[in-house]
């Protein structure tokens, strides 16, 4: 544990870099994660003085907090358990993550009603935890980068705590359309934009989502806030007074990339290779594979990518026999009753096509629900088309990573939402989510693509997808925000 007032550079994310469990003999067990956070903190050296602040999420790493046991440069808050779930589930997927992703049933939802005030009343508490947390651990002027639509509130509540501190916050999601975002309560909104302009810096993975943000603010108080649009400059936000300029938030992107040197080690490694014989099995011989790897989240449109490989099947009959589609959809948000609907969906769905489609030599699709990353990375390698579809999406790595790892290349089918669109459209197939034929089109032109094509158009999607890997997209916010006080 770091001690207070002495970290330098801090990340607060919900989620950190290590879990625990109890073990039978009462033991704890320490996991670590991976992801661009880890990579970024250890690009930036030991000696930095960085501290990760983060939620504990189970009962083990709760235990782990009341006995004290910690990794240096992490502490976790054991936020209590209740509160974490209004915060988590209630407010953060229940509500912002819906508004967000645009998945709001509008003729029934939502209803603001007195639970989602109680709920949001939990938001704040741990908000505040981390604001509090950080507040206590930071040193003169370090810089705190903040992660997320889970804590929207903290760069507002810690710049009132800590003036003195450097403050960025990422969203990891897409932003809102002002028309959907006002559906939120007035003074729900105040609190999430105000919250998220007490940052010197608020960065998104693509322009569409900064602009998003941008207008949403625009339309919070035009007397006290003040958009800044300049060309060839760093957009930004004016804190006024009358006609005093108090301070500005800046406006930033960050298109997190796959990481390459990772993917092609982790991806030839032997328990891959078994799971690349396990499916070649699967699949059966000399057929082509249209590959989809996503959680059951309900924004990323699996149902209708079933529905196009369905209506690709029924209108080109010589397809069939001829391909499969090897779709993993691992279980996401199971203690939500919609997401538990959804898999059922999808599992169902798949079940239908193979019974409508298949032979006793054929399995139209080739359906895995239990989390398998080296099962996901033997998909990509034997990918001949990557479907990646969602109704919308912050980045959408899969999309990344897939022409990275994909053996003989692969044609990516890729949806117009997703982030990830703005950085891979001239070389994918794009289109537009909701339309299940226009996908099923493309799925054909994708299978019937010419070898050379598509190997040279995967070459430049690789090229493209790993402009930004972790460390640097890290390190880059960090430098993007020393850069504005010239530290």
């Amino acid at each position: 544990m770091v001690s207070s007032h002495s970290a330098h550079v801090l990340v607060a994310s919900n989620r950190g870099p290590v879990s625990y469990e109890v073990g039978e003999d009462g033991s704890l067990n320490a996991k670590r994660g991976g992801g661009g956070l880890v990579s970024g903190l250890s690009a930036i050296g030991p000696d930095a003085g960085a501290l990760w602040v983060c939620s504990a999420l189970s009962d083990g790493d709760r235990e782990a907090v009341r006995r004290g046991v910690g990794e240096d440069g992490v502490r976790m808050l054991a936020i209590p358990a209740d509160v974490h779930a209004d915060a988590y589930n209630g407010i953060a997927n229940s509500v912002l993550w819906f508004v967000h992703h645009l998945l709001y049933q509008t003729p029934l939802e939502p209803a603001f009603d007195a639970e989602f005030r109680r709920q949001w009343a939990s938001y704040e508490t741990y908000n505040r935890a981390f604001a509090q947390a950080l507040a206590e651990e930071a040193a003169e002027g370090a810089a705190v980068l903040v992660q997320d639509y889970h804590l929207c509130l903290v760069p507002g509540m810690l710049r009132e705590l800590r003036p003195d501190l450097r403050i960025a916050h990422f969203s990891h999601t897409p932003w809102a359309p002002v028309d959907y975002f006002t559906m939120l309560p007035d003074d729900i909104r105040t609190q999430l934009l105000e919250g998220m302009l007490g940052a010197d810096r608020v960065a998104f993975l693509t322009w569409r989502w900064a602009t998003a943000f941008q207008r949403c603010a625009d339309e919070l108080d035009p007397e006290r806030y003040l958009s800044m649009w300049p060309s060839g400059a760093p957009r930004a936000i004016q804190h006024r007074q009358g006609k005093e300029l108090l301070r500005t938030t800046y406006i930033g992107v960050h298109g997190l990339g796959a990481d390459a040197d990772f993917l092609h080690a982790r991806s030839h490694e032997a328990d891959v290779e078994e799971r690349m014989t396990a499916l070649r099995e699967e699949i059966g011989e000399g057929r082509r594979t249209i590959v989809r790897v996503d959680r059951t989240e309900l924004s990323k449109n699996i149902v209708r990518g079933l529905l196009a490989y369905r209506h690709l099947l029924d209108t080109r009959p010589e397809w069939r026999e001829r391909v499969v589609h090897v779709a993993f959809a691992y279980p996401s948000r199971q203690d939500l009753a919609v997401y538990r609907d959804y898999t059922a969906e999808v599992q169902r769905l798949a079940e239908e096509i193979n019974s409508q489609y298949g032979t006793p030599g054929w399995s139209p699709v080739v359906l895995h629900v239990k989390d398998d990353f080296a099962r996901s990375l033997a998909a990509y390698r034997l990918a001949d088309v990557a479907l990646v579809n969602p109704i919308r999406d912050g980045m959408n790595l899969v999309a990344k990573e897939m022409p990275v790892v994909s053996d003989e290349g692969c044609a990516l089918v890729l949806s117009r939402e997703a982030g990830a669109w703005e950085e891979l459209r001239r070389d994918a197939l794009v289109v537009n989510p909701y339309d299940v034929v226009e996908t099923a089109d493309a799925l054909h032109e994708a299978l019937t693509m010419p070898p050379d094509e598509r190997a040279e158009r995967t070459k430049r999607l690789a090229t493209a997808a790993t402009a930004l890997p972790p460390a640097q997209w890290f390190l880059d916010q960090l430098n993007a925000l020393n850069e504005l006080t010239g530290r």
